[in-house]
């Protein structure tokens, strides 16, 4: 969010065939809730484009990197790590420490967002194992709520720039219009 340090979302892993809609998804998650990137590595890689082209039509700033492995991006964070999983301490529990450290210690925030069995020291690194549930769910799901509890819902006003189509509210409907006829 504008003002707050980096908030960066590193997908670990993707399986092709099975996640490029999961992959996908993790990106315009973050991008629509609050994130300042992602970073996709891996196979995972090839959805960049979609996630770019979101950007470019309906507005950011939001950037999405890749990179050949997650590891480097882990290891040389400089800042708080978060690694969202469902065997972690429960979000209601530590998400005013985590909210601490970002907005007032300024540190930068990598949350990162498994895909398949993620090894033990993504565990051992992370300053927190966040569950958002110790139910078997969804990683979109676990982003979607960690990002919320994290900006305290200022996400959903955020106004995006530079956007060429906008998404009109209303009940009943859909209404995407260009950007300046809104």
């Amino acid at each position: 969010m504008q003002g707050d340090p980096e908030v960066a979302v590193l997908r670990l892993g993707h399986r092709p065939g099975r996640d490029e809609r999961i992959t996908t998804h993790v990106g315009l998650t973050a991008r629509a809730l609050g994130a300042d990137r992602v970073i996709l590595a891996g196979d995972g890689a090839s959805r960049a484009d979609t996630v770019e082209d979101i950007t470019d039509r309906f507005g950011g700033p939001f950037a999405v990197d890749t990179v050949d492995s997650w590891r480097p991006t882990l290891r040389d964070w400089d800042g708080a790590v978060v690694h969202l999983t469902m065997y972690g301490e429960e979000v209601q529990t530590v998400e005013s420490e985590i909210r601490e450290a970002h907005r007032e210690r300024r540190d930068p925030l990598l949350v990162v967002v498994g895909a398949e069995k993620v090894p033990f020291d993504v565990y051992e690194t992370a300053d927190w194992n966040v569950g958002v549930t110790n139910q078997p769910h969804s990683e979109i799901a676990s982003l979607a709520v960690f990002l919320d509890r994290l900006f305290e819902g200022r996400e959903l006003d955020r106004e995006f720039e530079d956007a060429e189509k906008v998404v009109v509210p209303q009940a009943v409907g859909k209404r995407v219009v260009d950007a300046g006829d809104e």
